[in-house]
């Protein structure tokens, strides 16, 4: 087994302990919603400091469900690992090309 093979299996292996933890050890138990993201539970510790406060702004554009909204983030996180994946591979392909042509070169150095 490569040296790859295992940082991706120890990798692969990390994001399954991250998203199997957290519902394994009982967290979120006993609440109305048991993961709600970042902005939910920063509202409720704002309205629950300061019950009268009042935004600043209304966000441009609110989805009909939770539903929606969940599909909309899904979507922005698969187009974002789109775009890291693309370029990533696109390194990797510059990289490797770089490495071929050194590679001819060399060769062709050695012929003459």
């Amino acid at each position: 087994m490569s040296r790859n093979a295992k940082v991706n299996g120890l990798l692969l292996l990390l994001v399954a302990a991250l998203a199997v933890l957290p519902i394994a050890l009982g967290m979120g138990e006993g609440k109305e919603e048991p993961f709600t993201g970042a902005d939910a539970q920063a509202e409720m510790a704002i309205t629950e400091l300061k019950p009268d406060y009042e935004p600043w702004f209304s966000p441009l554009y609110e989805p009909p469900s939770g539903e929606v909204e969940s599909a909309l983030f899904a979507l922005q996180a698969a187009l974002g690992a789109g775009v890291l994946a693309y370029y990533f591979g696109v390194r990797k392909g510059r990289r490797q090309g770089l490495a071929q042509a050194r590679a001819e070169a060399g060769a062709e150095s050695a012929e003459s």
